[in-house]
C-alpha cells in the first residue's frame, strides 16, 4: 500500500474543494434558472443586498471586485445584464469620474428574496453532504 505524500494529500485536498465548488455552482444555477438567473448573477445580487442596506443604497462596483470570482470586464458584462433586466441600476460617480455606483432595483430585491431560500437549500445540501 502507497503511503501519500503531503504533496499528494495537498493536492487532493484542493481537487476536492474544487469539485465542491464546481458541483455546487452547477446545483445554484439549475435551481436558479427557471426565474432567469444563474449562480454569479445570484452572487452579486446577494452581496448588493449585503452592501446596500436600503431600497436606493449604492455600492461602487470597484467593491465587487475580488468578492465575486469573475474578471472585472466579465463583472462589468454580468452587471450590465442585470441592468437590462431592471434588477439593477447603474451610474456615474461624481466624486471619480471612473467610478461607477451599482444599486438594487425594488425588482431586483424582490427577486433576491425569493430566490434567497433556494440558493441557501443548495448550499445546504451540498456542503452537509460534504461534510458527512
Amino acid at each position: 500500500m502507497a503511503v501519500k505524500t503531503a504533496d499528494a494529500r495537498l493536492e487532493e485536498r484542493w481537487r476536492d474543494i474544487l469539485s465542491v465548488h464546481a458541483r455546487t455552482m452547477c446545483e445554484i444555477d439549475r435551481a436558479l434558472h427557471p426565474h432567469g438567473l444563474g449562480a454569479s448573477d445570484f452572487e452579486v445580487l446577494d452581496l448588493l443586498v449585503s452592501e446596500s442596506g436600503e431600497q436606493g443604497d449604492q455600492c461602487r462596483v470597484q467593491n465587487l471586485v475580488g468578492r465575486v470570482h469573475l474578471s472585472q470586464s466579465a463583472l462589468s458584462r454580468l452587471i450590465a445584464r442585470l441592468e437590462r433586466d431592471g434588477l439593477v441600476e447603474r451610474s456615474v460617480c461624481a466624486e471619480d469620474r471612473r467610478g461607477v455606483w451599482v444599486a438594487l432595483t425594488r425588482k431586483g430585491r424582490a427577486l433576491h428574496k425569493d430566490v434567497l431560500p433556494l440558493q441557501r437549500a443548495v448550499l445546504a445540501r451540498m456542503l452537509e453532504e460534504r461534510q458527512e
